[in-house]
């Protein structure tokens, strides 16, 4: 079994800290910070065993020095083109490697565009009735994707497109709590969407109460994120475009601009 704990931090970051009570070993996805993280494997009595990295940016990677000074035989792993970018990284993964926790594999993708090294973890369902869990850092957010700042539209588009063939009940675990300043944008561009309308008054309501809205799941982005929708006929009109890559280009230069 592997239960994540979701750690908000700085101004809108979450690390997830994954937790396996048959062994007590704890591992822990893009730590911003260390405090929080040592805090949350003290509460539990667990011993760090792993780090896995999305990309090399801070807010993502800050605290990897410290939590391996605290737990020295923790492994870091982080994306090959990541190399000397993140912090003690260890194993430098490629698209298709596979990373376990807790007795789960976690199949790595590669998903540049965000950064030109990014990647992200999938834990397939073990069980029935059991979810999938997909780490995807800065790649998906709720709502919304992650700046083009090392990568080009087609290739976010690519890297989107990898998360769409996933199961619709799949976990989205991503890194930042943007989802209502997303969906207030995607509203803009989508607003017949009655999917997007009713979850926009969903997460409204959450956030006016302080919840969290993170994770989302696969099918509700599919509906939902016009950065998942670039080949929907409402979003290919709103944008003048046909061309997936052209579409998102200027989905993302509007958004940016928002």
């Amino acid at each position: 079994m592997m239960n994540i704990i979701r750690i908000p931090v700085l101004e809108d970051n979450y690390i997830f800290v994954l937790h396996d009570p048959d062994t007590n070993e704890g591992a822990v996805v893009d730590p911003a910070v260390a405090k929080p993280v040592l805090d949350c494997l003290e509460s539990l009595g667990a011993k760090l065993v792993a780090i896995f990295n999305t990309h090399h940016h801070l807010d993502h990677v800050g605290g990897n020095k410290e939590l391996i000074e605290a737990f020295p035989d923790a492994v870091v792993y982080g994306g090959k083109e990541d190399r000397g970018r993140i912090p003690r990284q260890q194993v430098f993964l490629e698209e298709g490697d596979q990373v376990e926790f807790s007795g789960k594999k976690g199949k790595v993708f590669f998903v540049p565009g965000h950064t030109r090294a990014h990647i992200a973890y999938y834990f397939a369902p073990t069980k029935d009735d059991d979810k999938g869990d997909l780490f995807c850092g800065d790649t998906l957010f709720a709502g919304g994707c992650g700046r083009l700042f090392e990568g080009t539209p087609a290739q976010m588009v690519d890297s989107l497109d990898k998360f769409r063939t996933l199961p619709d009940d799949t976990r989205v675990w991503c890194a930042h709590e943007y989802t209502l300043s997303n969906l207030k944008f995607a509203i803009t561009v989508d607003g017949n969407n009655l999917y997007l309308l009713d979850r926009y008054e969903e997460v409204r309501i959450a956030r006016s109460q302080d919840k969290p809205t993170i994770p989302s799941l696969i099918g509700i982005e599919k509906k939902t994120n016009p950065f998942m929708r670039w080949d929907s006929e409402s979003v290919k009109l709103a944008m003048g475009f046909e061309q997936p890559e052209r579409v998102f280009a200027k989905l993302r230069g509007m958004k940016d601009n928002f």
